[in-house]
């Protein structure tokens, strides 16, 4: 049976400690927090490799470095100290040393890097960068991913017009790109292509005796054709290269079983649905031949890890829960590893699988590396980020649920103040999470985003992030419970959460407000426009306001398509009746919007005409237009004054309090 992680009686003490704190951290503040991403666990199981991300205010730039902790619980050591950021880190087969990926040479290129510190040495030279790498099994060789330059035809044409860009043809393709490990280890070897043609490859992996590299490849690189993915394999000595997954729909991730006569890989099974539907975990013979689903017990979406030769590692959620699971390839059969409710990501294993590295956090716990024995899951933290937040006034988190207007059972995260008094009643602020596939879980404390949540917490309010329908961790049936009905029923599940707070009459409903990015922009701006408006104030981040204005000016046309299964062309009613611009006549809460000037996935135009519909309603409104950047802010001047212009629409609108404006100091 799967075993809880027991959390060290230090790490519970200090959560407790936490609780009493009596600070309230400013935007500044929460957007500096150092927090760990990716691991890498050394062969032997001794070390453990992981980035940090920190904030650089002078260089505006949220950086990562490698750090290095000792499996024995020793204080972690700084690996990497350049200019930009160090990511990736991957170990040698032999464990001496670590490749990584680092921009401070403006393009990204391989470093090598002994554990034992010292200088980093440069491997490759790619003109157009690195994009991702492997080790070869005996570690001579790595495999690594670079865009093809600019063809000959393309920079004359560019020399004698200037720049253009010819849609659904001007596509630059990622090729595969071997170079060998110098004869000291640091010295660069030599490098040849090892793919050409017209297609981009994404994800790859050596096969155990080095021989050849399993990799994916689809059209090209247009997020519209995702897909046209496949799988193919790639004969190092001759460079040849068979197709092995060629059906409908994107087949990607490969991994070779053990003994290198199969390969794993997440599939969409030729389901045409493929953007809300769960993928599934299929292997086929190497040597090509029919396919199998082996996950089709498991019902969410599966993110294939390795195979072991005790089965395949993946992980997982259950609700708002994500654990390790290992699976029986030959029977389906799968087993959590882990259990709880915490958040668990970025799975290293040792080369015999006996233990694993990961990062992970709860609503006590702030993210930290641990590293447990694969057999008990009984582990220990490497890291202390929690002590950042040591003396922080935070409130608490706790899942709660209700029923939704057509009976539906919806979750959510509530945040209640530190101080919180049953009898009392608060503002109420929902947060909506984008995707629609995502998902908000509890958390210790916020980490990133644009809504100052633990500021509204210290203000007393009461903070709710919805998992409406369409969010992963609740199965494959409420995954497509919006599919037809975008808005429509997000706004059930969201206005019956906030009735449900009122019942238990904890919330002012004088005081309540709004607000979400992407999708949770796109229901914000949905509830603008709604029959029912019990805010007094409305946040609409990288909203959709018309899907037909997004549907012909997104990079991911087919989204549109499966989930309201139609084009405007064929079924113009289901556009209207989902999109917010259609009962725009009926606005009237002031409403905040803010957009990336060079967004792909929800393009600007929404915003403008969302913008101009409300003042065409003499609605109070306000348009914020981040230059330079796409669907996210990321970096952290951008953060922050995104942050400051939510909270001082909020405090106007729900708190009724004046703030200077950022608009035009920052």
């Amino acid at each position: 049976m799967p075993r809880l992680l027991v959390l060290p009686i230090a790490v519970m003490a200090a959560a407790s400690i936490q609780a009493s704190g009596t600070r309230t951290p400013t935007i500044d503040q929460l957007i500096e927090l150092r927090r760990p991403g990716s691991v890498a666990m050394s062969p032997d199981g001794t070390r453990i490799a992981f980035t940090v991300t920190e904030t650089n205010w002078d260089d505006n730039a949220f950086e990562t470095e490698i750090f290095l902790a000792d499996a024995s619980g020793a204080a972690p050591i700084q690996l990497t100290r350049a200019r930009k950021s160090s990511s990736a880190p991957a170990w040698s087969p032999d464990g001496r040393w670590l490749a990584f990926l680092s921009d401070r040479t403006d393009k990204r290129q391989i470093y090598l890097i002994s554990p034992q510190g010292g200088e980093a040495a440069l491997l490759t030279n790619a003109e157009e960068g690195v994009g991702a790498f492997q080790w070869a099994p005996d570690g001579k060789a790595i495999v690594f991913t670079m865009p093809d330059p600019k063809s000959d035809d393309r920079q004359g044409r560019d020399k004698r017009y200037g720049e253009f860009e010819i849609v659904d043809a001007d596509h630059r393709m990622t090729h595969l790109h071997l170079i060998t490990v110098g004869a000291s280890d640091t010295e660069p070897g030599t490098s040849r292509r090892l793919t050409s043609g017209d297609f981009t490859v994404g994800s790859f992996r050596w096969a155990p005796d080095g021989r050849a590299i399993a990799f994916d490849h689809r059209k090209n690189g247009d997020p519209s054709h995702s897909d046209t993915a496949d799988i193919s394999i790639l004969r190092i000595e001759d460079a040849s290269i068979r197709g092995v997954v060629t059906q409908d729909g994107p087949d990607t991730n490969p991994r070779w079983s053990p003994d290198g006569s199969q390969l794993a890989f997440q599939s969409a099974m030729a389901n045409p649905s493929f953007y809300y539907a769960n993928a599934r975990i299929a292997v086929v013979p190497a040597a090509g031949g029919a396919i199998r689903s082996i996950t089709d017990r498991f019902d969410e979406q599966p993110g294939l890890l390795e195979w072991s030769p005790s089965g395949i590692f993946f992980s997982g959620l259950e609700r708002a829960a994500s654990h390790l699971y290992r699976l029986n390839p030959d029977t389906g059969e799968h087993t959590a590893v882990t259990a709880g409710v915490a958040t668990m990501s970025s799975f290293s294993f040792t080369q015999d699988y006996s233990s694993v590295a990961f990062v992970s956090s709860d609503a006590l716990h702030f993210p930290e590396v641990w590293v447990a024995p694969v057999s008990t899951m009984r582990g220990r933290p490497l890291t202390s980020f929690e002590s950042q937040i040591k003396d922080w006034k935070v409130g608490t988190r706790e899942m709660i649920s209700w029923r939704s207007s057509d009976g539906t059972e919806i979750e959510g995260v509530l945040h209640k103040p530190s101080d919180f008094q049953r009898g009392r009643q608060y503002p109420l602020l929902v947060v909506i999470h984008g995707g629609p596939t995502g998902i908000s879980r509890p958390a210790k404390v916020q980490i990133g985003g644009v809504y100052p949540i633990e500021l509204w917490l210290a203000k007393g309010a009461l903070v709710l992030e919805p998992n409406y329908r369409g969010s992963a961790g609740y199965g494959a049936k409420f995954r497509a419970l919006n599919v037809r009905n975008l808005g429509v029923g997000d706004a059930w599940d969201v206005l019956s959460g906030v009735d449900h707070l009122i019942d238990k009459g904890i919330v002012d409903r004088s005081r309540m407000g709004v607000m979400g990015w992407s999708q949770g922009g796109y229901i914000s701006a949905f509830l603008a426009t709604h029959e029912r408006q019990p805010f007094k104030a409305i946040s609409v981040g990288a909203g959709i306001s018309n899907w037909v204005t997004y549907y012909v000016n997104t990079d991911i046309h087919p989204f549109t398509r499966q989930y309201l299964k139609a084009t405007p062309w064929d079924d113009p009613e289901i556009y209207a009746r989902t999109s917010p611009m259609t009962t725009i006549k009926r606005a009237r809460t002031p409403t905040l919007i803010q957009h990336g000037e060079l967004d792909a996935r929800v393009p600007l135009p929404n915003a403008y005409e969302l913008y101009q519909g409300l003042q065409d309603q003499k609605v109070p409104a306000k348009l914020i237009v981040y230059k330079g950047f796409g669907h996210g802010l990321n970096k952290p001047k951008a953060a922050r004054a995104a942050m400051e212009h939510n909270l001082e629409w909020f405090d106007r609108y729900v708190f009724g309090e004046g703030r200077p404006s950022t608009s035009s100091s920052r």
